[in-house]
């Protein structure tokens, strides 16, 4: 099986890179590549995200072709696609962080700035908080309600469909922190700094 972590130059993903060959131990062969061919040949695709939704789509279209590729994987392939971070909020159909950006288009929805109720919460949401699962997920197998994920973000993700939807957090509001859409996933959260559980929803996806 060949797993494809899109590089788009989007920030340092090492830490998402090591803790996919770390699961994968040699069984599955995990690249790091922006080679369309090969991303639209593997059997699965991680899209992690870092940085502004501006920057990261801006990122996807200065390489020729990566945003159609994606789609052909996602939307006409139907292969599974996993996106962490920013990488999850492309799905979108727009952003706004820094300004109006239009997204991927995957799943309807939009992507706000967190309400911090005038300062209430502070800004971006660090550290680590409890996922409270709202669906059967395939990438939450044998995973426990209200476990600890990592988290560094400043916006949220609001699906149109609620159906979507496979965890929230509770953070000045019940924040989409996870979603589901047949072959498409997406965590808000950091599943590679997400000690042992996060390794596991890694795993999960790779099983798939």
């Amino acid at each position: 099986m060949n797993i494809t972590i899109v590089d788009y130059n989007s920030g340092n993903i090492s830490s998402v890179v090591n803790s996919f060959k770390e699961v994968a131990q040699n069984k599955v062969n995990v690249e790091v590549t922006s080679d369309l061919k090969k991303i639209e040949s593997s059997d699965k695709v991680v899209l992690p995200g870092q940085g502004s939704f501006k920057s990261c789509v801006d990122a996807l279209n200065n390489i020729n072709g990566l945003v159609e590729s994606l789609d052909k994987f996602s939307i006409e392939d139907k292969k599974p696609i996993l996106g962490i971070c920013v990488g999850l909020q492309m799905f979108a159909d727009i952003g706004y962080e820094e300004t109006e950006t239009k997204g991927l288009g995957w799943i309807p929805g939009k992507v706000f700035k967190i309400n911090n109720q005038n300062g209430k919460y502070k800004l971006p949401h660090i550290g680590w908080n409890q996922i409270n699962i709202v669906k059967e997920s395939k990438i939450f197998k044998n995973i426990e309600n209200n476990t600890h994920m990592y988290f560094v973000h400043s916006y949220e993700f609001i699906p149109n469909d609620k159906n979507v939807i496979s965890a929230t957090t509770d953070y000045s509001s019940n924040i989409v922190c996870s979603v589901e859409k047949e072959n498409i996933f997406g965590t808000q959260f950091h599943p590679e700094k997400s000690d042992k559980i996060g390794l596991k929803i890694i795993d999960n996806f790779i099983k798939l």
